[in-house]
Order: C-alpha cells, then sequence, then structure tokens
C-alpha cells in the first residue's frame, strides 16, 4: 500500500491581486514581449559563484552517525559505528582524497553535478510518482479570468514572456537577500552591474545577498528526456518555436514565436487553442502518452520501434516544443482531485518527459507538472512566480477579448503517429501497469487555520522544525517508531549545487515524540517547551550546514559513486543494513512556499512510505 499526505497551511487570503504593481514591460504597442528589464544581467554572477565544498570525512562520517543514532539499536549501532572507524580510516580516505582530486581538475562545476545527473537518468522506473512532482497555481484574483481559454492564453504568452526574457539576459538574476534594503535596490543594482562578472559575487557578499547557481534555467525550454537503454538523455533544441499542446490524448503544435524571434500576437494563440477546444475528435484508441510514463527500458525500446516506423519527424516536434501546454476536459473538484490529476492525471493527456507541462483544467485551475533530471525547485518556482504574477498583473488578453480572424487550421498541425502491432500492445500494457499503479496512491490533506508561522516565530521556534517534529510525533503514534526522513534543502548558493539532505529524525526528536506521545503525563508543560526549543535549535543547525553543502548524504553518494566508477568492491559502509535504512525514506517531505502556490506534492519515494508537501 503506498500512502500518501499532502499537507497545506492556507493564507488568510489572495497575496497577490489585481490592485499590485505591474513590472515595466518593454515599450511598443500592445503587451511586451519582455516580463522585466533587469539592469543587472541575468547570468552576471555565475561564473564568480563559489564551488560547492566537499565536507571532511570526519564531519560525513560524525553527521551520519548522528543521524543513525535515533534509527538503531544498541547493538546495531555499535556494527554500524564499526563500519564507520574502517571505512574511515581505510579505503573511505583514499576515495575522499580522489574524489578531492577531481574536484580540483573539474573547477567549471560541483562534486555532486555529473553524478546527480547519472543517478536521474539512469534510474529505470517510471519518472511518474517516482520523480515528478507538480505545482498548482492560486486562481487568478480576478474571477472571470480563469476562464479555460482566458488563462490557457494568458499564462502561454506569460511563460513565452518568461522564456524571452531570459534568453535576452533581462531577467533578474536569482539572489537571496538576507538585508533587502541593503542589496535589493537599484542603487546597488547600478552599482554591481559595472562590477566584472569574474567578482560580482565578492561585491553581492559584502551586503549580505547571496547570488544563486542558474546554470539549469536553459532546460526549462525546448528540452525533453529522451529513453535510452540504460541510460537516458536531456535534448534541448532552443532554434524550435512551436508550442506543443495535449488535449484528450491528441497533440497539435503551432508557432508561438515569429521567425524574429518575437511573440506572435496574443490574439492569435487564443484563435489556435479556442480552435483546438473546439476539436471534437474522440481520444485515441491508443493514447501515446502512456508510454512516457513506462519503465526507462521498455520506453526505450518502444520509442525505437516508434522512429523506425516512421513516426521521427512528429517526436521530434513533441521532443523540440518550446513546452507542453495540456488542456484537461473537466473542472477540478476539490484538492484531493487537483492533486491526483496534477500529479500523475490518466496518462492520456500528459508528456511526462518534457521539462514541464503546463496543466490548464476545464474551470482555469492551473498547475506545472516537472521532470526532475534536468533541475530542482529553484528554477520551477521561479518561472512558476514569475508567470503568475505577470499572467494576474499583466494579462495579455481580457475574457472579452476577441480571438484573431486567422486560419488556424492552416497554422496548427494536429500530429499523428503510426502504430503497428508492437506499439499497440505497449500503449495496452503501459496503460495497464499505470492504471494498476496509481491505484495504490493515496491522497490527503490537512488545513491549519490557527496558529501558523507568525505565532511559533514568537516563541523563537522555527516553523520548519515544528512541522518536522509533528511528522515525527505522528508516525510515532500511528507505527510506533522513528524512521528514515528526507528533507530536502537547496545547494543553489553554489556553482552547479543540486540539494542536500536534511535529516529530521535526530535523538532531539525522537525523545521529544515519545515525551508527548507516550508520557505526556510524565512532564510539565515548561519541560514539553524546553525539548520543542532543542528540537528546533537542532534541526536549524541541521538545515543551516545542509545549505552550505554540509550534510552528509550528497558526499556519501559521491564516495559510493566513485567507488563503483572504479569497478572496486563496495566499501562494507555500503552493504550494513543500516545504510539500506537510512536511504529507504519513509518520510520524505519538502517545504514550498510562495503566494503565488495553492498546493504542491510528489509522491512517496518507497512503496511502504509518505510524500509530505508543506505549504506556506
Amino acid at each position: 500500500m503506498v500512502a500518501r499526505l499532502l499537507l497545506r497551511a492556507w493564507p488568510r487570503g489572495p497575496a497577490v491581486g489585481p490592485g499590485a504593481p505591474c513590472r515595466p514591460l518593454s515599450a511598443g504597442s500592445g503587451p511586451g514581449q519582455y516580463l522585466q528589464r533587469s539592469i543587472v544581467p541575468t547570468m552576471h554572477y555565475q561564473d564568480s559563484l563559489p564551488r560547492l565544498p566537499i565536507p571532511k570525512l570526519e564531519d560525513t562520517i560524525r553527521r551520519y552517525l548522528s543521524a543513525q543514532k535515533p534509527l538503531l539499536d544498541d547493538e546495531q549501532f555499535r556494527k554500524t559505528e564499526q563500519f564507520c572507524k574502517s571505512f574511515e580510516n581505510g579505503i573511505g580516505k583514499e576515495l575522499h582524497e580522489q574524489l578531492v582530486a577531481r574536484d580540483k581538475q573539474n573547477k567549471h562545476t560541483s562534486y555532486i553535478s555529473g553524478p546527480w545527473f547519472d543517478m536521474y537518468l539512469t534510474a529505470r522506473d517510471s519518472v511518474v510518482l517516482n520523480f515528478n512532482p507538480f505545482m498548482a497555481f492560486n486562481p487568478d484574483p480576478k474571477s472571470e479570468y480563469n476562464d479555460q481559454l482566458t488563462r490557457a492564453t494568458n499564462m502561454t504568452v506569460s511563460a513565452i514572456r518568461f522564456l524571452k526574457t531570459l534568453r535576452a539576459g533581462l531577467l533578474e538574476p536569482e539572489v537571496f537577500h538576507l538585508n533587502p534594503a541593503k542589496s535589493d535596490t537599484d542603487t546597488f543594482k547600478r552599482l554591481i552591474r559595472f562590477v566584472p562578472s569574474s567578482l560580482s559575487w565578492y561585491g553581492a557578499y559584502l551586503v549580505n545577498a547571496y547570488p544563486l547557481d542558474m546554470s539549469q534555467y536553459f532546460r526549462l525550454f525546448n528540452s525533453t528526456r529522451l529513453p535510452r537503454p540504460s541510460q537516458d538523455e536531456l535534448f534541448t533544441d532552443d532554434k524550435a518555436r512551436h508550442l506543443l499542446v495535449l488535449r484528450k490524448g491528441h497533440f497539435y503544435v503551432f508557432d508561438v514565436l515569429d521567425q524574429d524571434g518575437n511573440i506572435v500576437s496574443a490574439s492569435e494563440i487564443q484563435a489556435h487553442l479556442k480552435y483546438i477546444l473546439s476539436d471534437n475528435s474522440p481520444a485515441p484508441e491508443f493514447p501515446l502518452a502512456y508510454l512516457t510514463s513506462e519503465n526507462r527500458d521498455v520506453w526505450a525500446e518502444l520509442r525505437q520501434k516508434l522512429v523506425s516506423g516512421g513516426n521521427e519527424e512528429a517526436l521530434r516536434k513533441v521532443d523540440s516544443a518550446v513546452f507542453c501546454l495540456c488542456l484537461d476536459d473537466f473542472p477540478i473538484k476539490d484538492l484531493v482531485h487537483l492533486s491526483h490529476n496534477m500529479l500523475h492525471g490518466d496518462g492520456t493527456n500528459r508528456w511526462y518527459d518534457k521539462s514541464f507541462n503546463l496543466i490548464i483544467a476545464k474551470d482555469g485551475t492551473a498547475a506545472v507538472h516537472f521532470e526532475h533530471a534536468w533541475g530542482d525547485g529553484v528554477a520551477v518556482l521561479r518561472f512558476f512566480n514569475e508567470v503568475f504574477k505577470d499572467s494576474t498583473q499583466a494579462p495579455a488578453i481580457a475574457p472579452q477579448s476577441q480571438p484573431a480572424s486567422t486560419d488556424s487550421s492552416a497554422a496548427v498541425q494536429k500530429l499523428t503517429f503510426k502504430l503497428n502491432d508492437a506499439l499497440k500492445a505497449g500503449i495496452s500494457a503501459a496503460k495497464e501497469k499505470f492504471d494498476a499503479t496509481m491505484k495504490t496512491l493515496t491522497i490527503d490533506f490537512i488545513q491549519f487555520h490557527r496558529g501558523g508561522k507568525e505565532f511559533l516565530k514568537k516563541q523563537k521556534l522555527s516553523p520548519d522544525s515544528v512541522a518536522q517534529l509533528a511528522f515525527q510525533m505522528a508516525f510515532m503514534r500511528q507505527y510506533g517508531g522513528t524512521v528514515a526522513t528526507y528533507e530536502s534543502c537547496s545547494t543553489a548558493a553554489f556553482k552547479h549545487g543540486r540539494t542536500e539532505t536534511i535529516r529530521p529524525a535526530s535523538i532531539f526528536t525522537k525523545r521529544c515524540s515519545e515525551a508527548f506521545v507516550r508520557e505526556p503525563s510524565k512532564h510539565s508543560a515548561g519541560e514539553l517547551q524546553q525539548m520543542m526549543a532543542e528540537c528546533s535549535k537542532y534541526h536549524n543547525q541541521l538545515t543551516k550546514e545542509a545549505a552550505m553543502g554540509q550534510g552528509f548524504d550528497r558526499h556519501l553518494f559521491a564516495l559510493r559513486y566513485l567507488a563503483a566508477a572504479r569497478g572496486i568492491v563496495l566499501p562494507e559502509l555500503f552493504l550494513d543494513p543500516a545504510y539500506g535504512q537510512i536511504n529507504h525514506n519513509i518520510l520524505s517531505t519538502s517545504t514550498l512556499s510562495s503566494p503565488a502556490v495553492n498546493v504542491g506534492g510528489f509522491a512517496p519515494v518507497v512503496p511502504n512510505g509518505f510524500g509530505i508537501g508543506v505549504g506556506p
């Protein structure tokens, strides 16, 4: 039984409204071609970003043992300690030295970047549920703009504006501001743009601003993960100018950029989408999209059959499209329905391999579903926020706007695929597997109307630590113990950083959970508060260490990867059942905070696990 839990705390009202100031758009008639015109070039900081540090081996071992402590009994822990000691003094030391030497030879990237891409691309499991997450947009604050055609047009135009702004180097660089009053100002920006790229990071650092890695952004558009035997590849064709639209399992393409690279007029895009929405063809008997939900080796073989069967050009159009817009023919009933639909849908109307699918339901409910190998949440959330802001504050069309009187039947191409018996059988098998897998997934959500972040901050408690403690207590109450828990943390403050793991299950959360769940009457309110404060302090320390590249998970992963690459016998540390257990993350958690996000989530990462998404 796969379980899944969606958690979300709700803001009081829409944080972005029609009255909010909008960003300057480009001059000229009609809607702008750009979202913004940053005076600091988009990639200004990229060259001078600091490199992701490799932790000291003794620190990694110490942190690893601390994370193992609440999960193991005394005898198991002693064994694991022994494995760690012999690893640290033997083969581990050798592998660590090799990793450091390799890192010195590859200063253009990070030690985790290559292995992490390989980890995703060599995985043979379906990308659906196992990897691809989703983020759902809040409704447009102006309710009449939530009409499907209006919202699809506006979001498409805003997404293409983002593409153009990014490629022109006019998108504001992604920067984490610790003191926005000093660093997020026009004065600072006017100064920093004259600092050479090789030094610009240091200029930002002086005013407590931390530029983030933006190397993943180019894969947002015109990109697809292609299935290949044993290892997939990422494909990008930034010359392509067309959009891919899926509706009822049918594929349509039309140009959204003209030959000069300008955005096709919004009224034309509206006309083409209206034309697609009026197509009454029944759903295909063998919906091709199911194949992207298959085991990657199975899909690689079937794709080869598709190519040799005369479908190469049609597939090329799918792969190279700017992005995939999915128009669903039904409204969303509630948050559980929304989550099922945006996380996986029915398999017919998504191209799961695309860098992202922009999904818009009949009632205008919208979400982004994205493939994870090419990039992480930081890049997708920035795109997501900009599209929400632009489409609600500077919409390209209004509900009363008339579509252009253009011949959409000539401009829109409906792709057809030649399917032989082997492909039809492959699609049927994929559908069967897909339907069976989705039946194993349970989704639920909890809405918190009382308390919240501000209350916790007043008590000097980290809201994230309290949420994580709540998961530990809930699991203990339900199942009687403490299990491996994963919380994702971005390391985008470093060049080609990806993520690090925060390990929220600690001796502190275990002690606190036992006190609350098993023997609350034994402790005074003051003692319980003290325990929560200890959990919060330790969780903050773990979070800071992870964000600074000082966790243990990625370092051990890289050492194991190196051992496998060298073809040596896997060190005992990695064969220890405790290592397998801590990497079998029964609780997989992630926090997402943005005024544009309604709800977001991902599936469990193990069959007997929970995927827990926490909102603002």
